[in-house]
């Protein structure tokens, strides 16, 4: 491309979308890219600020600005995915479904590590909806060369950097312990928490059982729901240290593969996770998830309904990011609980 005096430009292509912005009123394209200029433009232009413009002058190891953007967002884009017309140079990603989005940051990273060149996304691992925008792709300059983006490619590989997986696990267990709401003494509020919570992603309880602080009451109900095939198994109360809780020994004796019991999430550090050898996960509830608006339950519970295995180092990672502000209005997913850079 060269630049030139708009004054000059009359009959020359240019090679980039021109934006009008009126405050309050209007943002968008005045000339689009491609667009011969006329005489009667020249007035326009000048009056958007455009004393000068770019115009295309073709050289075979360069790219423009729109093809660019179209490979970038074709590096990311998976089953579930779609991507919007290029506009500005900028496509945005949109999802096809709901569903747990996930990113491989590594590549992400590595990309952006080449000059001129921006994918930016929501975190990794945020339960989406259909509709919602998951990341925008575009190059810094107008033109880059053709190289870089063999490059950026090469990195990517075969397998695209992002993709939402949708929810698998429809049915669910709750095990509710505690002699105060066994025995009738206060009413129990936590069931119909998690159920709600549940519910978001479209799971079902179909089983729910009510035990006394007994560790032979608490693992009989559990294995009642693994007999039932249930998709996963959730315990409320019973999840501290005191001697009547006896809910963490008996996921144990229940045959689960204890992942974490305790989780460096604030509220949710007396969290617990398992999984049986079928894949079943089974999680402890801590007395937080009864009235806190987000807990660590609102971290996992996506990734259990997309049947995606919780590592306890990625537990561990949690603690960056794990502290929730008890903002006066939650406005959780979008704010930083959970989140790490």
């Amino acid at each position: 491309m060269k630049k030139i005096r708009t004054q000059d430009a009359v009959g020359h292509v240019i090679c980039h979308d021109i934006t009008v912005i009126i405050k309050d009123e209007k943002k968008g394209v005045a000339f689009k890219k491609g667009h011969v200029v006329a005489e009667e433009d020249i007035p326009v232009l000048l009056s958007l600020g455009k004393d000068h413009l770019y115009v295309w002058e073709k050289d075979e190891s360069m790219m423009h600005e729109n093809e660019a953007a179209e490979i970038l967002a074709d590096i990311c884009v998976n089953e579930g995915i779609s991507k919007s017309d290029v506009k500005e140079g900028k496509i945005e990603l949109i999802a096809d479904r709901d569903g747990l989005f996930q990113v491989d940051v590594e590549r992400l990273d590595k990309i952006n590590e080449l000059d001129n060149i921006m994918i930016a996304t929501i975190h990794t691992n945020r339960a989406v909806k259909k509709g919602e925008k998951l990341a925008g792709t575009r190059i810094i300059p107008l033109v880059i060369e053709k190289q870089k983006m063999e490059q950026a490619k090469k990195i990517a590989g075969h397998t695209p950097l992002f993709r939402v997986v949708p929810y698998k696990r429809k049915t669910a267990g709750i095990v509710t312990t505690g002699n105060e709401v066994f025995y009738g003494r206060i009413k129990d509020t936590f069931t119909q928490v998690v159920m709600e919570k549940l519910r978001q992603y479209g799971i079902h309880v179909k089983e729910h059982i009510m035990v006394p602080d007994q560790k032979e009451e608490i693992v009989d109900a559990i294995r009642i729901m693994k007999e039932q095939r249930l998709d996963m198994i959730v315990c409320t109360g019973g999840m501290s240290v005191d001697p009547d809780d006896m809910t963490p020994g008996a996921i144990c004796e229940s045959g689960a593969d204890i992942i974490t019991y305790g989780a460096p999430v604030l509220p949710g550090a007396m969290f617990l996770l398992g999984y049986f050898a079928d894949g079943t996960p089974i999680m402890g509830l801590p007395g937080c998830v009864m009235y806190a608006k987000a807990t660590i339950f609102d971290l996992i519970l996506p990734r259990a309904a997309a049947d995606i295995k919780v590592s306890k180092k990625e537990i561990v990672k949690m603690g960056h990011g794990g502290l929730c502000l008890n903002c006066d209005t939650c406005h959780y997913p979008n704010c930083s609980f959970g989140k790490r850079i």
